[in-house]
């Protein structure tokens, strides 16, 4: 359905536990599709749900680090009570995790070398999450087994067929599908977005068991025993170790976890630690028993350091 109407426009600023570097924390959303999740010239831009509102969210930077503030817009065809403002700051603090504490994980893993070199070069970054843990839990099904570029084109072809949509100024955004669209889509349907019968039969069972109440994800967030949460969740059908895991780090921001079966994550752990050999899930979670409950963060602290290294790779072959 269309909303071309603009009505409701706010202008707010949020500050952020220092230290934050939000151009480096936006820097993964980098590259990705403008008319639903995107970091471009130094602004991000989503489409989140208030109130069953869609409201387009513009983010950029106006301080510094050490002295972190956020300008934040508004924008929708409905008008924006000052409950809903606050509902939406409430909603980039969580994408940003700006209340997070960098200083205790930098003094955890000071006498780690690699993650040392890593810090000295990402000071301020914060491991971005999802504005619900049902789109971090249902994003981790689609990636299940798949590159992660074939899961992106995947997640990007769901939103935009299930995701409602909204224009303003002749921009079109959509917003991610919530249970409801999901939980009444057809299986045929699904896999025309590219997922296979099981993961479409996956995420619409689950779906409809949000929608029903009868799985409070925003409510097994607020568990502090992550043991309980990748029991609940693994009781679940489509969901194992690996999609709990991911679903913790994404969407409840459980820092402590560590996906450590994952290739990805054992091949840049190998990097860094194991002179690129192939090793296991125990070996993984061996190096990391130093990182405390900082694993996860350390995790994409080495993640994003490669990703770095591969870009000066790259630029200074450009110019060779």
């Amino acid at each position: 359905m269309k909303r071309e109407i603009l009505v409701g426009v706010k202008r707010f600023f949020i500050s952020a536990v220092s230290p934050f570097d939000f151009d480096l924390t936006a820097k993964i959303f980098s590259g990705g599709d403008r008319q639903i999740q995107s970091y471009e010239k130094g602004r991000y831009r989503q489409v989140i749900i208030v109130n069953g509102k869609l409201i387009l969210i513009a983010v950029k930077a106006v301080g510094s680090v050490n002295k972190p503030r956020l300008q934040v817009e508004l924008a929708s065809n409905e008008e924006i009570s000052t409950s809903e403002e606050k509902s939406a700051e409430n909603v980039v603090s969580t994408i940003f995790n700006l209340d997070l504490d960098l200083k205790p994980f930098y003094k955890q893993v000071g006498h780690d070398e690699p993650l040392r070199n890593a810090v000295q070069k990402l000071i301020g970054l914060k491991s971005p999450g999802t504005p619900t843990v049902f789109e971090a839990l249902v994003d981790s099904i689609v990636e299940q087994q798949i590159s992660l570029n074939v899961a992106n084109s995947m997640e990007t072809r769901i939103v935009k067929t299930f995701g409602e949509q909204l224009t303003l100024k002749g921009e079109v955004f959509y917003a991610f599908p919530t249970p409801q669209q999901l939980g009444s889509a057809r299986i045929e349907h699904l896999r025309k977005c590219g997922l296979s019968s099981r993961k479409a039969e996956y995420i619409r069972e689950i779906s409809k068991l949000v929608m029903k109440g009868k799985l409070d994800l925003e409510e097994l967030k607020r568990c502090d025993d992550g043991t309980r949460i990748v029991g609940e969740l693994d009781k679940i059908r489509g969901i194992g170790v690996w999609t709990a895991e991911m679903t913790m780090l994404r969407g409840m921001q459980k820092l402590e976890t560590l996906p450590a079966d994952d290739l990805g994550l054992r091949r840049i752990i190998s990097h860094y630690y194991c002179r690129d050999a192939r090793i296991s899930g125990d070996e993984v979670r061996r190096i990391s028993a130093k990182w405390g409950k900082w694993k996860g963060l350390a995790a994409f602290y080495l993640i994003m350091a490669e990703m770095i290294e591969h870009e000066t790779r790259r630029t200074e072959g450009d110019f060779s």
